[in-house]
């Protein structure tokens, strides 16, 4: 609704309004709710007739002949559109925010803090996924020798996240063989990408050298068992789905049991990040209705963001709610946690 004349303006006020109280009490709204609200000069008639033409142009709908109107879909996107997205949180939660993360050490804590803070700051479902990419940073590798010719490769990346893999080896290997290999590898490539370790060590492979080098032969059986393969799985934390079930929202059991379904599949979930928040880096997205992704999810909304992580690892924290939810509140506090994950990992 931006652009609009004078009169658009007025129109735009009081769908304001309508929004707000229809978040607020989840009831129709009439003009003389809205007259009776003070602060607009303006008789039950005129909102009567500007609350029509909203009517018209799709912001509202008219459940019944004698009831208020209902924002629509197209209402809340517009009434978000007016919001700021930057607003600062209150001194104390704030301060919150940056406590907790302050104790967190690796991805997986940092995740489970971020659900859990903006599950409870919000009183919605609260998200948070960790997505690899090849650019993370290896830190060291260890080899442990098992019974018979299997081995623990264990592959730790600057972000904490440790990875481990047990192979079994064509030819037997002692632990002191295994030793030379570790060295090697981390006094090569500790700090470098891992798509750019797999690089060079695919060149140093496929020397001559390597074909009578005790060391690289040892290294490339190990290469060939999948070390560096860490398979970029992503990490996916969410909580407060018991949120949703309230009087006041008024989901069915059957529509509250297709939601639990639908959000406990991981990659439905990350499915619901990837469409609607690639575009979010590090500025919050909004999606009003879900229901491109599952029919079960169209009276909800997202609001995230993406932070990509010096590491590699790309970062999506998102609130999950019912359309009626406090908009304001959760776009300020997406912004916060994601800029002090930001913060804590420059």
């Amino acid at each position: 609704m931006t652009g609009r004349t004078q009169f658009d303006h007025r129109s735009q006020s009081i769908l304001q309004s309508i929004v707000e109280a229809y978040i607020e009490n989840g009831e129709p709204v009439a003009s003389r709710t809205l007259a009776r609200a003070g602060g607009r000069q303006l008789s039950p008639a005129t909102i009567r007739n500007v609350m029509a033409d909203l009517c018209d142009e799709g912001y509202l709908s008219q459940p019944h002949t004698s009831a208020g109107r209902v924002p629509t879909i197209k209402a809340f996107r517009a009434y978000v559109e007016g919001l700021p997205t930057h607003r600062r949180l209150g001194p104390s939660e704030l301060q919150r925010v940056r406590s907790e993360f302050s104790r967190t050490d690796s991805v997986g804590e940092r995740l489970e803090k971020t659900s859990h803070l903006l599950t409870e700051m919000t009183r919605n479902v609260g998200i948070a996924a960790a997505i690899p990419t090849d650019t993370q940073t290896l830190a060291k590798v260890e080899f442990l020798l098992l019974a018979d010719t299997r081995v623990l490769m264990v592959v730790e990346t600057r972000d904490r996240i440790v990875r481990n893999r047990v192979v079994a080896l064509d030819a037997a290997i002692t632990q002191d063989e295994l030793n030379a290999v570790r060295n090697f590898v981390n006094h090569s490539y500790s700090g470098w990408s891992l798509a750019t370790i797999r690089r060079d060590l695919r060149i140093r492979l496929a020397e001559d050298r390597a074909a009578y080098d005790t060391l690289l032969r040892q290294l490339q059986a190990l290469y060939q068992n999948g070390l560096l393969d860490l398979g970029l799985t992503a990490e996916v934390h969410f909580e407060g789905t018991s949120n949703l079930v309230s009087p006041d929202l008024e989901f069915s059991r059957e529509r509250l049991r297709e939601i639990f379904r639908t959000l406990e599949e991981k990659q439905r979930l990350l499915d619901l990040l990837e469409r609607f928040l690639e575009q979010s880096r590090n500025e919050v997205g909004v999606q009003i209705g879900l229901g491109e992704l599952h029919p079960s999810l169209q009276d909800l909304s997202l609001i995230g963001l993406t932070v990509c992580l010096p590491s590699g690892i790309t970062t999506r924290v998102a609130v999950l709610g019912p359309l009626r939810m406090n908009y304001a509140q959760v776009l300020s506090t997406v912004y916060h946690v994601g800029e002090a994950i930001q913060s804590l990992s420059a």
